[in-house]
Formats: structure tokens, C-alpha cells, sequence
């Protein structure tokens, strides 16, 4: 596990962990936002009227209505990224990480209006009589570049891993093991099984399950949310001010977190953005082609909504959950992952000053430390040795080894270079920080519903998350079918329900790491396509608009 982990985060640390990408995704959003003159501004309104069907023709062609492809769309976006990317990307950056998450969200209501927009209007009918929309379709029918094409769809299909099932499924498994102890295998295979009878019915069934899924579970997890937030209420002002306050300086070091600088804070809150609202990545306008309408760009208004009402209101709900519960530095008791693990050779304690910069410039691969390397002696799961134990970025405390019965262990435990190897099925148990979908678990226990907080966050992250994994299954599917047909689509749909449940046992953080590579290798190409038709966009928008002004002068 461990070198796999090193080797995915290897690459993800030139890939979703960089700052030209970070740059790329930036620019292209401030881009359009100038080169348009601020649509996700002028047209907000304009969209929620679309949305609801004002300007509906029954006669326009399309699998689904505007509702419908926007809560297909919003159901392969809100997902884990607004439960557990959020607390991931407070737990890497601080708080000055959820500012970075929210401007990408500002930003990406613009991409996301572009992306929508052009994919839309070089859709495709496909051999079974469906609607056929995506990047690939722009790339193939207005770039001409048909190795684009195939390239952003085979890199769809691996996404729809990294993205919509793998995260999905630990993140849910996860949740409800720590919540109601279900074994994670359980839990994997009972939703592999209904994943799987929901998606072999097509968009037409996925748009009415979520249609349906979306609403529901965006009111359950609102409320939760606001019972932290007004609990904490003396606290609410400090979160906001902690979000803005270090944007430019990093966070400092305070309680067991031991600091992040300017760039990771960025990096990490630009990434989690782009993983909670998926702007830039082209996923959604696979599911907005689908759509019943002749105006791509009036799909295009639908898709501004999208981030406004992921990132912006969920993902800030979240955001101040953690920060007014105040989980976001607290060491907190919970089982280590073997990945999440250093054992330091040296013995360092977090309240002196010169230990917390050596640890805080390891952890930022700046420096050197010396890790532990043979035997650690326990005795009635106390370690003897000299150690300190880093997990999840923290100095751990209280840290006790168990057995596979859930004895306290006695014996010795082989570390290689301070890596637990896990080869005799000891683990380690003890109080760290924590991340992803049990740090938002432990902060909805901050409230009016005391440990009720966690059935909150159980059962919002099973729907967020499953409804994701819905939206996604069709989206490789359709990539699948430009690619190979729709001869293809049961095989991938076979092979994904399978992901599916393993991932549902697998090792949190090397998902999370996979998902930070992937989210890069689909959305690189569909930025690069949209920057290359900027002038058609800007064509299509100003003939949309004359066109609306002249049937409908009484809204302009």
C-alpha cells in the first residue's frame, strides 16, 4: 500500500497538486468571466427562469428537461467533495483552503456556462436514438481533432472511477461503519447491487432517480449543517474571518495543526473545488446534451446554478460546520490508515516551536527527517520505544496496538523506514487529527443533536455520494459508447459496479490520491478545447441574445 500510495502521489504532485494547473483552471474561469463580461453575474437570474421551464418548447429535441439535467448534473457533482473533500481540503490547507475552493466556484460557474454551451451545440443522436453530448463532440465535429476527442473520452472513463465511484463508496462505507459499525464489505455490496439496477436503466431512469434524490438529500444536509452553525454561534464570525484572513499568508500552526503555506492552501482548495463542482472537467455537459432544448447556450444558463449551489452553499455549509465546531485542529481518538502513518525515529512534541518547523518542512517535503527503521517493542499495546508517531499530519497521542481480536498487543512490530507494514494484522489506534467524511461526522456531533449529528452526515453522504456514483456510470457510458459503441456500455457497467465495491474496503487516502490524477488527465484536454473556442462561444451567445430580446422584449 505504501508504495503504491508513493508512487500516485508522485505523479499527483505534478498533476492536481500543481500550481500550473492550478493557474490553467484559474485563468481559463477569469478568462471568460472578462471575455464575456461576467455572465455568471448578468445571466444568474435569466438561468433560474430557464430552469424552471418558462421558455420550454414541447417540441425541441432531448431525453430530459432543463430540472431534470441539472439535478443529473448537480447529483454527479454533490457528492463526496461537499462532505469529505471540504474537511480534506481544511485538513491540508486550513481554513484559507475554502476560500480557494470558493473561488473556483465563482470562477466556474463561467467554465462550466462555456463548457455546457459548446458541448451542447455539437451534439450527436447515437445509434440507439439517444442524445450524445460532450467535449469529445466539439473536439471531433468543430476542433477536427478527433485524437482530442478520443483521448478526453478514454480519460472520462477512467475519471468516472477516480471520480464518481471509488471516492463515492469509501467515503460512504467509511461513514457508515464508523456511524453504525455495517461492516464496509457489506455496505459495498448492497449498493453495488442497487447501483447497478439503477444505472442499466439509462439517462432516462438516472434523471428520474435523481430528480427526485438531489432536492431530498440537499434539504436533509441544510439542516443538519444549520443546527452546527447556530449551536457554535459565537464562533461563526471568527470562521469567517479565519477563511479570508490567511488567504495570502497560509495558516499557522494552532492546536494539532501544524501549518500550511500560501501555495498549498491554493493548490489543495483549487482541487477540492474542481473534485466538489467539477467546472473545467467536462463532466457535466455530458449530462446536460441530453437536454430538450434547440438553444445550447439556454443549457448553458442551467449550468451556472451548478457551482453556485455546490460549492458556494453547500460547500461553505461545510466549511463553517468544521470551523465553528473547531474539529478541524483537535486531535481527535480514531484507527490510523497505514498510509496516513510516519514513525519518526526522534521524539518531537508539537508545543515547542523549532520541533513544529522541522515537522511542519517534512511534511512539505522541504526537509529531512529520520524515520524509524526495525522493531517497535510492545508491551499491553504500549510501544517502549523512543518514537513519536505522526498520523494524519498531527503528532499522535495516547496511541495504544491492537490485535485482530481487539486485544491490546504485545510483541514487536517490524517498521521499514517508518512505514507500518500492517503484515501481522496489529493496528494502531490513538488521538490525531482527522480528514475527509469522519472529520464532518465528528463536527455535526457539535450541536443541537449531539451524536444524531452523525445519522446527518451517515445518510446525506449516502445519497450525495450514490447519486454521484449514479450520474458518473453514465457519463463513462457514454464516453464508452463514442469510443467502442454501445456494445461497450454493459461491460464498463459491469466492471464499474465491481469497482464499485472494492473500493468500498480499500484504503481511503490512495483513492483520494488516484482521484486527484484523474480529475487532471479529463479536464486538461476540455480546457485547452474551450480557450481554442472562445470567439464561437462569444458568436453563439451574442446570436442567443439578440434572438431573446426579439421574442421576448418584455424580459430584457
Amino acid at each position: 500500500m505504501h508504495s503504491i500510495n508513493d508512487f500516485l502521489a508522485g505523479i499527483e504532485q505534478y498533476l492536481g497538486g500543481s500550481q500550473w494547473f492550478t493557474l490553467l483552471l484559474l485563468g481559463t474561469g477569469l478568462f471568460f468571466t472578462l471575455y464575456l463580461k461576467f455572465p455568471q453575474i448578468r445571466f444568474f437570474g435569466h438561468a433560474l427562469k430557464v430552469v424552471r421551464g418558462k421558455y420550454d418548447k414541447a417540441d425541441e429535441k432531448g431525453d430530459t428537461s432543463h430540472f431534470q439535467a441539472l439535478t443529473t448534473a448537480l447529483s454527479g457533482t454533490v457528492g463526496t467533495g461537499n462532505i469529505a473533500g471540504v474537511a480534506f481540503a481544511i485538513y491540508l490547507g486550513g481554513p484559507a483552503a475554502l476560500f480557494w475552493m470558493l473561488m473556483t466556484a465563482i470562477l466556474g460557474m463561467t467554465t462550466k456556462f462555456v463548457e455546457v454551451s459548446l458541448s451542447h451545440k455539437y451534439r450527436e443522436t447515437d445509434e440507439q436514438g439517444f442524445i450524445s453530448g460532450g467535449p469529445m463532440y466539439y473536439m471531433k465535429n468543430k476542433l477536427k481533432m478527433p485524437w482530442l476527442a478520443a483521448f478526453f473520452a478514454a480519460m472520462t472513463i477512467v475519471s468516472s472511477f477516480g471520480t464518481g465511484s471509488l471516492p463515492q463508496i469509501n467515503s460512504i462505507s467509511s461513514s457508515l461503519h464508523s456511524t453504525f459499525g455495517i461492516e464496509k464489505m457489506l455496505s459495498g455490496g448492497v449498493l453495488a447491487i442497487l447501483l447497478a439496477i439503477v444505472i442499466l436503466g439509462g439517462i432516462k431512469r438516472i434523471a428520474k432517480v435523481t430528480e427526485k434524490l438531489v432536492p431530498t438529500m440537499a434539504i436533509i444536509y441544510f439542516v443538519g449543517a444549520l443546527a452546527v452553525i447556530f449551536y457554535n454561534y459565537e464562533n461563526i464570525i471568527p470562521s469567517f474571518i479565519s477563511i479570508f484572513t490567511n488567504v495570502f499568508s497560509g495558516t499557522a500552526a494552532v492546536g494539532g495543526f501544524l501549518g500550511a503555506g500560501f501555495s498549498y492552501a491554493l493548490t489543495k482548495g483549487v482541487n477540492r473545488g474542481l473534485f466538489s463542482n467539477e467546472a473545467g472537467q467536462g463532466s457535466a455537459p455530458i449530462a446536460h446534451a441530453a437536454a430538450r432544448t434547440e438553444e445550447p447556450v439556454s443549457e448553458g444558463m442551467v449550468a451556472i446554478l451548478e457551482p453556485f449551489i455546490d460549492t458556494i452553499i453547500i460547500c461553505t455549509l461545510t466549511g463553517l460546520v468544521i470551523l465553528s465546531s473547531g474539529v478541524w485542529n483537535e486531535k481527535l481518538p480514531n484507527q490510523f490508515q497505514t498510509t496516513d502513518m510516519s514513525i519518526m525515529a526522534d521524539v518531537y512534541d508539537d508545543t515547542n516551536k523549532e520541533d513544529r518547523n522541522e515537522l511542519y518542512q517534512f511534511l512539505g517535503n522541504q526537509k529531512k527527517l529520520p524515520l524509524f527503521n526495525g522493531e517497535l517493542k510492545v508491551k499491553n499495546g504500549n510501544i517502549e520505544n523512543q518514537v513519536s508517531i505522526i498520523n494524519a499530519r498531527s503528532i499522535a497521542e495516547n496511541v495504544l496496538i491492537y490485535n485482530t481480536d481487539g486485544d491490546l498487543y504485545s510483541g514487536k512490530v517490524k517498521i521499514e523506514l517508518g512505514k507500518f507494514t500492517s503484515e501481522n494484522g496489529a493496528y494502531f489506534k490513538g488521538n490525531s487529527l482527522m480528514h475527509s467524511a469522519p472529520l464532518t461526522a465528528e463536527a455535526f456531533t457539535r450541536s443541537y443533536l449531539g451524536e444524531w449529528g452523525r445519522w446527518i452526515v451517515s445518510i446525506g453522504l449516502l445519497l450525495f455520494a450514490f447519486s454521484t456514483a449514479i450520474a458518473w456510470a453514465y457519463y463513462g457510458g457514454r464516453s464508452v459508447t463514442y469510443l467502442f459503441g454501445a456494445k461497450g456500455v454493459l461491460p464498463y457497467r459491469i466492471i464499474y459496479c465491481i469497482g464499485f465495491f472494492i473500493a468500498s474496503f480499500a484504503d481511503t487516502t490512495i483513492i483520494w490520491t488516484l482521484s486527484g490524477i484523474t480529475i487532471v488527465l479529463m479536464a486538461l484536454p476540455n480546457l485547452i478545447g474551450i480557450l481554442m473556442l472562445h470567439k464561437d462561444m462569444k458568436t453563439t451567445l451574442n446570436t442567443y441574445w439578440d434572438k431573446f430580446k426579439k421574442e421576448h422584449p418584455e424580459e430584457v
